[in-house]
């Protein structure tokens, strides 16, 4: 669980995934409402699309960051309470400028973030928050006269024509008559709005757990982990589900629990959703963030599909499927960009595309993930103050030259024996974050221990 995000200031406002901070710290309700009129100036008019999580904090940011856009002159559609793939398939449906979601995602409960998303509904660009920032830091915002204000007006259609998009991406008819029954975890977060009636949509016997919102997040870490989804283990094997999902706090992340009760990193059912969608697309363009298991390469190369890395985040898989033409885009904590949907991340459009799986292979969770080719993963972090992280990237780049390391976002190195490490400085906390993969555990420990002393040594010797 994350326990830091990077400090709001006008200088460093917009992290990987928008603008987070600690309520009342970090982001405050000045922070917001100025944040909202500069996002409003930047768009200079015409509809948006708002939204808000669970937290305690989100309705009040909600209200304000809606009197910030219709004092620049924008529209403002009222989504209210819904999950951020909501606001995204709004935004895109209404053809909207923009939107914005208050969302600070899986971070802990005291903290809150502002998101804005592009016209399209797709993550807003870094080109964008660059400028958005510049307009905040300059406090630049346009204030229009009182006759030229925007509106506030409320969607009371959106749910049911986000359903019918998901459910065209599905053999409904097929899942239906499967009548599966899935364990479902919002983690007290909103997709509780949305995965559970989907599925019942799709006749699946629904049973849930963590199930009220409730934005101090009781029942589990708001960020969906297999080290922190014992209860919903427990839950699938008692109730004899044919799998588990659980949801991250704003529901745009899904991690897969089997029917034996093993939870599953969201790479592996990437995995499946990548051979599910290459059976019937050949040749065609899968985008991942370099922090991927080379996992999703074997099944990709072995489809004779194309890979494109990008850098970890949303935002980068997003524009880098945009770029390719992809309609298929995901990383491994269980963000999966389904194009045919829409071109973001969608917790319950996932757990439609997993039923579709299980439904079209005829066997259980289990037996698919068993068939997959097996890497031992280890995550694991060095503690790294912000202002170091340049200088010691730098160093760990030129320390790592004699491997010919890919440098996309961070340093990578493949090994000859499959194995390989990434280092990179996290985006929402001060730490270096680093992953090591390799056929054998032993060897994915051995090189976890060397790459952490390294990154340890030059973070002490450039502080």
């Amino acid at each position: 669980m994350c326990d830091q995000v990077e400090t709001v200031t006008e200088q460093n406002l917009f992290g990987t995934h928008g603008v987070r901070g600690i309520v009342n710290k970090d982001l405050t309700i000045e922070v917001v409402f100025n944040l909202s009129r500069a996002i409003g100036t930047f768009l200079n008019g015409g509809q948006v699309v708002t939204g808000y999580d669970g937290r305690i904090s989100s309705s009040a940011f909600q209200s304000v960051t809606m009197g910030g856009l219709a004092s620049t002159g924008c529209d403002v559609c009222d989504a209210g309470q819904v999950p951020t793939p909501m606001v995204n398939f709004l935004t895109r449906d209404l053809k909207a400028k923009g939107g914005v979601i208050i969302t600070a995602s899986h971070n802990p409960p005291e903290y809150n973030g502002v998101k804005f998303i592009s016209a399209g509904g797709i993550d807003g660009s870094e080109k964008e928050a660059r400028e958005i920032e510049r307009i905040y830091s300059a406090h630049s915002w346009k204030n229009r006269s009182w006759r030229q204000m925007g509106n506030v007006t409320k969607n009371t259609t959106g749910t049911r024509k986000y359903f019918d998009s998901i459910k065209k991406c599905v053999s409904v008819a097929s899942v239906q008559s499967r009548h599966l029954t899935v364990a479902v975890d919002p983690g007290n977060g909103v997709s509780v709005l949305t995965t559970p009636p989907l599925l019942s949509e799709l006749d699946c016997r629904v049973l849930t757990i963590n199930a009220n919102i409730d934005g101090t997040f009781p029942g589990r870490p708001s960020e969906p982990r297999p080290n922190t989804l014992g209860g919903l283990s427990k839950f699938v094997v008692a109730s004899k589900a044919d799998f588990g999902v659980a949801l991250d706090g704003d529901g745009d992340r899904a991690v897969f629990v089997d029917e034996k009760g093993k939870a599953h990193w969201g790479d592996k059912t990437f995995a499946l959703i990548i051979e599910d969608y290459l059976s019937t697309r050949p040749g065609a363009t899968i985008v991942t963030p370099i922090s991927s298991s080379k996992l999703i390469k074997d099944i990709i190369d072995a489809r004779n599909g194309k890979i494109v890395w990008t850098k970890i985040g949303s935002v980068s898989i997003s524009q880098g499927m945009l770029k390719t033409g992809s309609e298929l885009g995901g990383e491994d904590n269980g963000g999966v960009l389904y194009g045919p949907h829409m071109i973001t991340r969608d917790g319950t459009m996932t757990t439609a595309l997993i039923a579709n799986i299980i439904t079209k292979t005829k066997q259980s969770l289990s037996t698919l993930m068993a068939a997959l080719p097996a890497y031992h993963i280890i995550k694991d972090s060095v503690p790294c103050p912000n202002s170091l992280k340049k200088r010691v990237l730098d160093l760990l780049r030129e320390r790592t030259r004699k491997y010919n390391p890919e440098t996309i976002d961070g340093v990578k190195i493949w090994f000859k024996d499959e194995s390989s490490i990434l280092m990179r400085p996290s985006g929402t906390e001060p730490i270096f974050r680093i992953f090591t993969e390799a056929k054998f555990a032993h060897t994915a420990k051995k090189l976890a221990d060397q790459y952490r002393a390294m990154v340890a040594e030059e973070v002490k010797s450039t502080g």
